[in-house]
């Protein structure tokens, strides 16, 4: 990042339209998609094996809900800790009775690039991840967000209505995603659906797309099996990905957050905090 670009962190509470939602999906653990010469966006899933744990050919959603559910509540534990101890300050100056509830989140500027959001205070930042900026949860490490952006220079974007309409933009985003998360390996099936297409006018007066889609992968136990009955496809991860998507200085910005969708139930109410304070800002 150059040394000119000025980021802070505070404590708060084109090429055509195909290229520039390029958005190179967050992958599956271990299975790093091979990068389009068009693409825009980057993965914000692992981007290599030092940051993830390795995918297990033989898929146990059990063991993994168990895994997820786990590391939620140790999450937990260690939040009510910090807190507990008052090593955290409140985004808001709340009352002791207050603050023991009230998730503490941290904003995020980027006044080179122009762009800001909120984010969990607990995520770390992951340097060299591919993207402008990557944020992940410690201990879900599936859970994680990004934001990318177009280059100026190859795209002149004026406003949303250069992309279409959410729908149509919901389609892109998930045609992408599934290219993206194509496997070479034998017996793996990807199951998708579209959740909801949005727009919202923030208090910035400005216009924002929000896009969320599901995806689940089915790996067979023993892909090299003869017979069928010896085939058997069980889910290995099932995932939910969030997509928020803003223009300003002729630029597409996006932000990314992708979550198992486990873990998605219990944040969800976070989770959209940290879509809602995305904003582009003029630079």
């Amino acid at each position: 990042m150059s040394s000119l670009k000025r980021i802070t962190h505070s404590f708060s509470s084109a090429p055509n339209m195909d290229t520039l939602l390029s958005l190179r999906s967050l992958s599956p653990p271990l299975t790093i998609p091979t990068p389009s010469p068009l693409s825009l966006f980057r993965p914000i899933s692992s981007q290599s094996a030092k940051l993830t744990k390795p995918e297990s050919p033989v898929p146990q959603n059990l063991s993994t809900n168990a895994k997820q559910a786990s590391a939620v509540g140790r999450r937990r534990l260690m939040m009510g800790g910090l807190l507990m101890s008052g090593l955290i300050v409140s985004e808001a100056n709340l009352p002791t009775s207050a603050f023991a509830l009230t998730p503490v989140f941290r904003e995020y500027i980027d006044t080179f690039d122009g762009y800001s959001f909120k984010y969990p205070q607990n995520w770390i930042q992951v340097r060299g991840a591919g993207a402008d900026i990557f944020f992940r949860d410690p201990i879900v490490l599936d859970e994680n967000l990004s934001v990318e952006f177009s280059s100026p220079s190859s795209s002149k974007y004026k406003s949303l209505d250069d992309l279409g309409s959410p729908e149509e933009v919901g389609k892109k985003v998930l045609r992408q995603y599934l290219t993206e998360f194509m496997s070479t390996r034998l017996g793996v099936k990807r199951e998708s659906n579209i959740l909801t297409t949005s727009y919202r006018v923030a208090d910035d007066g400005k216009l924002y797309y929000q896009v969320e889609v599901n995806i689940k992968s089915y790996a067979n136990n023993n892909e090299l099996a003869v017979m069928p009955q010896d085939r058997v496809a069980r889910l290995e991860w099932d995932r939910r990905y969030l997509a928020v998507l803003g223009v300003e200085n002729n630029r597409l910005y996006s932000l990314r957050l992708q979550t198992p969708e486990k873990v998605f139930q219990e944040e969800e109410k976070d989770l959209r905090r940290v879509m809602d304070s995305f904003r582009v800002e003029k630079i």
